[in-house]
């Protein structure tokens, strides 16, 4: 697992995540993970497709042809 160190942190948000932590039963660091999961949990559920589709959002209305088939799809060969 990876960590980090978070510096120059005002003493009155040190504060606010002591007493939230306290709160909820648990360390502050254990407060400060959960916060950057709720944080970021919208991020990591978005699949392949769906990050695809947003990168490409701006190219809005671009149609690609594909071409017909002519023959059926055949089976991998694996010889």
């Amino acid at each position: 697992m990876a960590s980090i160190t978070i510096r120059n942190l005002d003493d009155e948000l040190k504060r606010a995540l002591r007493l939230t932590a306290a709160e909820h039963g648990h360390s502050m660091e254990e407060e400060v993970r959960l916060i950057l999961q709720r944080a970021l949990a919208p991020r990591r559920q978005r699949g392949l497709g769906s990050r695809i589709c947003e990168r490409f959002a701006a190219t809005d209305g671009v149609e690609i042809d594909a071409p017909k088939r002519t023959e059926r799809a055949r089976p991998a060969e694996f010889d």
